[in-house]
């Protein structure tokens, strides 16, 4: 009996050369609509499926393949005496091959102002049904859904006249992945569309951007993936203009440092290590900016992360240039500085489209067994209902620093304290198991510095041992959530030394 290929694509990058190579092998070449004039255009012989199964395309194309003769050919097992006894009864003859790429339902939503009516159109039916028969059976039948594979069923067939059981498999798995997939992006643009925010199901998926050379520690395998329809302000669509590859903790720490420059709108220049901030600083110039970055931590900042928030300029790349750095992160570098900084064989150079407003909804966290899922932390300064908890008000300066503190303090590992002026960041304790510890990294850091700084608190001070230590080390405003029940304690204490001391209500944990 001559075999018998179905193609149906979508996307029909190299589909004509497949169909060809198939037609020298003798194969029936089934097809419908597109896919069938488009073959036929080009000089290939095609059955359509509406001769096969004696029943016309209806519903504007909606059903065409959803037909016993269809689906029993690609169901049926070859070596099953009933199957064939069954197939014979009802003129059925198997389907050998089966290539199908769907309608770009994903491409369709990610389009503006897509409405609802084109996206359903776009919900394809037919060819997920058929591509989940013919996995289903991959024992007998071919399933292509990825046009890279091509030329290994080409190159099989070739050889041997059929495909290996491994190939098969292998295939049939690549089509469940991409059919779940498909079903997840249909699921989750409904959902949104109901406003339900926590479904009794949640089905994520992701791409893999790269394989890595290993995870945290050399002994751990990792890799890198991203969503397809996730914000473009990330490090996945970020373009590697230089430097070798990415590595687990790079990326991790790139992610760090975009999250924080974020927070800016004037130039602005953020150092990341461990994915903590270890220097922060604005100025009128990203030259500036980045001066003062170095200058609030200017140890740590060795084989950091530094993400600018505009274009590197000749000048900022010779700074830059003269510091180890693992990566640079800016909306794009000129000429020179590319001609400067691509003279470091290793530095990664990334960058990213600081003007995209497409957004991550949800920020999600694995825990053995599990999914935590909530919103991302886009509460600001500017969002707070700033209350002055102290006799004393804080100077214009000090707001200016206090906004500054607080826009950095919501990126610390908690429990986080900066201690930072109207510019820079002075000093940052993180992750401490006590508040006042970390207070006293911040201080010891900013030395002299904090007489008459800032201290930002991620979250309210439980006593008021903190603010008697910043009172020591000459601090003249704290911002912080306030809520505890000892407030008073730490309000008396800020009042006794003369601290203006302002609560917003909100606290920034983040573990």
């Amino acid at each position: 009996m001559r075999k018998r290929a179905l193609l149906s694509v979508s996307d029909k990058s190299g589909i004509l050369e497949f169909a060809q190579e198939l037609e020298k092998m003798d194969y029936e070449i089934l097809s419908t609509g597109g896919t069938k004039r488009f073959l036929e255009e080009n000089g290939v012989s095609i059955t359509a499926v509406d001769e096969i199964t004696k029943f016309p395309e209806i519903l504007g194309g909606r059903v065409k393949t959803l037909h016993p003769l269809v689906h029993g050919g690609l169901l049926a097992k070859h070596d099953d005496a009933q199957h064939q006894s069954e197939m014979a009864e009802n003129g059925i003859s198997p389907i050998d091959i089966v290539c199908v790429n769907l309608y770009p339902f994903r491409e369709t939503i990610s389009k503006p102002n897509v409405t609802v009516e084109d996206a359903i159109e776009n919900i394809d039916i037919g060819g997920p049904t058929m591509l989940r028969s013919a996995a289903k059976n991959h024992a007998y039948v071919t399933v292509i859904v990825d046009s890279e594979d091509y030329a290994i069923v080409v190159s099989e067939l070739r050889g041997q006249s059929t495909t290996t059981p491994e190939t098969r498999r292998r295939l049939a798995a690549k089509v469940f992945r991409h059919t779940a997939a498909y079903d997840s992006y249909i699921s989750n643009y409904l959902t949104d569309l109901t406003g339900e925010e926590y479904p009794d199901q949640l089905t994520l998926t992701y791409e893999l951007q790269q394989p890595l050379r290993y995870g945290e520690n050399p002994h751990q395998k990792a890799a890198f993936y991203r969503s397809p329809l996730g914000s473009d302000f990330s490090i996945a669509s970020a373009e590697q203009v230089h430097g070798k590859e990415l590595s687990y903790n790079n990326i991790q720490d790139a992610n760090a440092a975009l999250q924080i420059i974020k927070e800016f709108k004037m130039p602005a220049a953020v150092a990341v290590k461990h994915m903590n901030p270890c220097g922060v600083g604005t100025g009128e110039t990203i030259s500036a900016a980045f001066a003062k970055a170095y200058e609030a931590d200017s140890t740590s900042i060795f084989g950091g992360i530094v993400a600018l928030n505009r274009e590197v300029d000749a000048k900022t790349a010779e700074q830059l240039a003269g510091i180890f750095l693992e990566i640079i992160i800016a909306p794009a570098f000129s000429e020179e500085a590319l001609e400067k900084l691509m003279q470091k064989k290793n530095i990664r150079l990334l960058t990213i489209p600081f003007d995209s407003t497409k957004k991550d909804k949800w920020n999600t966290v694995t825990v053995e067994g599990g999914l935590l899922v909530q919103e991302p932390d886009t509460y600001g300064y500017e969002d707070a209902e700033i209350q002055v908890a102290t006799e004393r008000q804080p100077t214009e300066a000090e707001l200016e620093a206090l906004k500054l503190g607080w826009s950095v303090v919501k990126h610390v590992k908690s429990n986080a304290i900066v201690v930072s002026n109207s510019d820079m960041t002075l000093g940052i304790g993180a992750g401490q198991m006590n508040r006042v510890g970390s207070a006293k990294i911040a201080l010891e850091q900013a030395g002299e510095k904090a007489i008459g700084a800032i201290m930002a608190s991620d979250a309210f001070f439980p006593m008021s041992d903190t603010v008697e230590t910043a009172a020591k080390a000459g601090i003249k405003a704290i911002i912080q959530p306030g809520g505890s029940k000892k407030d008073q304690e730490s309000i008396d204490m800020a009042n006794a030394h003369g601290i203006a001391m302002v609560f917003t209500g909100v606290r920034h944990f983040k573990h």
